[in-house]
């Protein structure tokens, strides 16, 4: 799914709602989550999985096309773990 369609399926689901105000909530949603995870925090959506972050240390790289090593800095990468029920679902028979 992408955002469009995530778009048109909360209208579908909520038609009291504008387009511009259902867009307004989604990007609200993201915001925050992307904002809480920036600060190094943790966002839990019970019944869906949790974001956080992760560590990477630096280490050494090699460029594809020449070949060469290159330096990888360390980083912080976005990390999602699916909730209990998420897990569940997805592996119904």
């Amino acid at each position: 799914m992408i955002r469009s369609e995530l778009l048109q399926a909360l209208a579908k689901d909520n038609p009291d709602l504008r387009a511009d105000e259902i867009e307004q909530v989604v990007d609200i949603f993201f915001e925050e989550i992307s904002q809480r995870l920036t600060e190094g925090g943790r966002v839990e959506l019970r019944g869906f999985g949790a974001f956080s972050t992760r560590e990477r240390d630096a280490r050494k790289g090699r460029n594809p096309r020449t070949g060469e090593t290159v330096d990888v800095p360390a980083k912080r990468v976005p990390y999602f773990k699916p909730g209990k029920e998420m897990r569940e679902r997805l592996n119904e028979s």
